[in-house]
């Protein structure tokens, strides 16, 4: 499967409140911003950011250095448009994460439900390597994917289920978990999903 082609259809012709990961406040993601107090000027990535509305909140918060990562040109366009004028605010990089070679240091690294879309061991070791390579000494990792009770497949792609445990042994190289939990979301055709988080430092 053409994952680039796969996700550029997706957001074509999908409306952002019918995907269902669709979240008008991130608010699992904006309470972590306070619980390890990342500072203003910290440079923030949000890994397949897509149409996410976190990157809005982030500038409204007063947020200075805001990466947003996704495979989809289309999203970042979409997103770009609904930003306006603050759109230059932020750095856009269309690219697949598994092909992510960052440039710079990233004090927050955010992922909300891309990492469990790596099935494949060399993915997953392509992502660590991005992690590791991209993110500043004590720098704060946020992993969220499917819980072991959470769907087996998101937009039609088998995903890899993760406990805290297992995500815990996934980064145990070069991070240390800060904590953990696990969480409902509920969709905008009303499922429930349940998710995952595991919060890194790297070491």
């Amino acid at each position: 499967m053409d994952k680039k082609k796969h996700w550029e259809n997706i957001y074509q012709t999908k409306k952002l409140t019918e995907v269902s990961w669709y979240q008008r406040v991130p608010q699992t993601s904006l309470d972590l911003l306070k619980e390890y107090n990342v500072p203003y000027n910290a440079k923030i990535i949000d890994i397949g950011g897509g149409e996410s509305f976190f990157v809005d909140h982030l500038l409204k918060l007063g947020y200075s250095d805001i990466t947003v990562l996704d495979i989809s040109e289309e999203a970042i366009i979409k997103t770009k448009k609904r930003l306006g004028k603050e759109a230059v605010k932020v750095n856009w990089i269309v690219s697949d994460v598994v092909d992510f070679k960052p440039v710079f240091k990233y004090d927050f690294w955010h992922d909300r439900a891309t990492f469990h879309f790596l099935t494949d061991k060399e993915h997953i070791k392509a992502y660590l390597k991005a992690v590791k390579q991209g993110l500043t000494e004590n720098g704060i990792l946020v992993v969220g994917t499917f819980s072991e009770s959470g769907p087996t497949k998101c937009s039609g792609i088998a995903i890899k289920q993760y406990s805290e445990d297992s995500l815990r042994e996934e980064f145990n190289s070069g991070f240390k978990m800060l904590n953990s939990f696990t969480i409902d979301h509920v969709t905008p055709g009303e499922t429930v999903q349940n998710f995952t988080f595991g919060i890194f430092k790297s070491n």
